[in-house]
Formats: structure tokens, C-alpha cells, sequence
């Protein structure tokens, strides 16, 4: 694999990139995806995930134009499009955006189908719903979660401070869901697809298989702090992925329970780590992450 710097902030150097790769398949899933930090800094958020979107698809058309060469376009779109829209939530669904990331990526969802119906593109959205693995960003709720466990059951830690615990979503583990990104390249022609475990679950049900999984009860470290609460919340995210089991033929192969005991043994170890230069003297044991 080889990296090239790039940005979708900038579309002189997506247009060089494109035509120095010349590539097959192109998946845009670069953003600032952070739901929360989208209400401090929106228009950063805006100018990468909506223009920036827009950017990357004016790349790939040019491209397509100059050369002749056919590239497939996928575009990573997210449950929180759906916002304040009921479950569950399918291909069909009104788009009732919450908060600067959720718009931004109805933007990008939109741009996409344009480019698809005006230039006859293979572009295809992938509205995914909540993908989790133990490599998630620690500031996400659920990394957030699985990482106080290791610390708090290593002994480095005993707070965790969190926000709205019965907000509801849809977690599924990201490697299934990469799967279904590549699947939707590989049909005849392009369309846009929800993935979704269709099962959802509370911030509350999370912290109770995490915590009970070390045998630790979470209300004992669990406190409540405001300044995680949002502007304008999401209750409730469940998916309907019927259209991508029937013509994908895709279907979720982690569950719930598993993809919890994934992260939390991963962090564990990343914890025992942690543990080992915090008693040497490398790391202050009482900083948390």
C-alpha cells in the first residue's frame, strides 16, 4: 500500500492524484466525522464533507472525461442523515439531518446521485449506520467506553464521564460493513444501499455488556456530565438493510455482544501496556486519555 498526501479541501491535488493512480475503485470516506465537533468548527465540517465530496467527484469526472478509462466512485454516507426521521430507516427514508455533519452529509449524498444522473457515473451511496472496531477514534462513545473499562480494571482510572446514555443506535462492526462497500462497486450498475445490523442499542446497553464483560458495574464509574449533551440530539438510529442482503447478498457477520468483547479486549491489553510504564515511571499513571 502507498500513501499519497492529499485534501478535500483541495481539488487541484484530488484532480493530480487521480490521474497519477489512475484508479479502478475510488471510496471517499475522508471527513471530519465527528458529530460534536461538527457544532464547534461547521464550516470546516461543510467544506470537507460537503464540498469536499463535491471536489473528489469533479476529479473522478474530468478524469473519466480525459481519458476514457472507467472508475467506480463510492460515497460514505451515514445513518445520522436520517436525524430525527423514526426507525427504522431505509433506503426510502426521509433525511432529517441533526446537527452540521448530519447536513453536510446529505449534501455529499445528493452531489453523488447528481453526478450519477447527470454524467452517468458509477457512483453509489453507502448510508452506513454505526461501524465499531478497536481501532474507532477514542473520542467516539464507544472507544470512549471499552477504553475506560481497560483502564478502570487495570487500576489507572475510576471515572468515566459521558453524556446522553439512552441515545439508541445501530452498532455493527466496521470490517462487515468495508465488506458491503466493495460489494456495491461490484454490481452491474450502481445504486445507493443502507447497512445496518438492524438492531439498535442504548448508550446504557453498551456501558452493561462492556462493564459486566470484566465484571465491573458501570454505575459504579459512570458519571453524567453536561457538556457532552448536544445542541440537537439523535434518540433513535435503527436500519433496514433488506435491500443490501437481497441484492448484495450481504448480511452482518459480528453481533453486538461479540463486537463489545472485541473492543474491550483490545483495550484491556492496550491497558496492561499502559500499566507496565505508568509503574515504571514512563507515563503519569493518574492522566487519562
Amino acid at each position: 500500500m502507498k500513501l499519497h498526501y492529499g485534501d478535500l479541501t483541495d481539488a487541484s491535488a484530488l484532480r493530480k492524484w487521480i490521474d497519477s493512480i489512475c484508479p479502478d475503485e475510488v471510496y471517499n470516506l475522508g471527513a471530519q466525522s465527528h458529530v460534536g465537533v461538527s457544532f464547534e468548527n461547521p464550516d470546516y465540517t461543510a467544506d470537507v464533507v460537503a464540498t469536499g465530496a463535491l471536489r473528489l467527484l469533479e476529479a473522478v469526472r474530468t478524469h473519466i472525461m480525459t481519458t476514457g478509462r472507467q472508475v467506480k466512485y463510492y460515497q460514505a454516507g451515514s445513518s445520522e442523515m436520517y436525524g430525527a426521521t423514526p426507525p427504522p430507516q431505509d433506503e426510502s427514508t426521509v433525511f432529517h439531518p441533526r446537527s452540521p455533519y448530519a447536513v453536510s452529509k446529505v449534501a455529499a449524498h445528493w452531489y453523488t446521485v447528481n453526478y450519477r444522473e447527470a454524467y452517468g457515473l458509477f457512483a453509489c451511496n453507502g448510508i452506513l449506520f454505526n461501524h465499531e472496531s478497536p481501532r474507532r477514534g477514542e473520542n467516539f462513545v464507544t472507544r470512549k467506553i471499552t477504553r475506560a473499562v481497560g483502564r478502570i480494571k487495570i487500576g489507572l482510572q475510576k471515572k468515566l464521564f459521558l453524556g446522553n446514555l439512552k441515545a439508541s443506535r445501530d452498532w455493527g462492526f466496521a470490517g462487515d460493513y468495508v465488506e458491503a462497500m466493495w460489494l456495491m462497486l461490484q454490481q452491474e450498475n450502481p445504486d445507493d444501499y443502507v447497512v445496518a445490523t438492524e438492531d439498535s442499542h442504548t448508550v446504557e446497553e453498551f456501558l452493561e455488556e462492556a462493564f459486566g464483560y470484566v465484571n465491573l458495574n458501570w454505575k459504579n464509574h459512570v458519571e453524567i456530565d453536561p457538556r457532552y449533551f448536544r445542541p440537537a440530539e439523535v434518540d433513535n438510529l435503527r436500519g433496514s438493510a433488506a435491500k443490501a442482503k437481497e441484492v448484495l447478498g450481504w448480511a452482518p457477520k459480528v453481533s453486538f455482544k461479540q463486537l463489545v468483547v472485541m473492543m474491550v479486549d483490545s483495550d484491556l491489553e492496550k491497558a496492561k501496556r499502559e500499566k507496565v510504564l505508568a509503574d515504571n515511571g514512563y507515563i503519569d499513571s493518574h492522566q487519562q486519555p
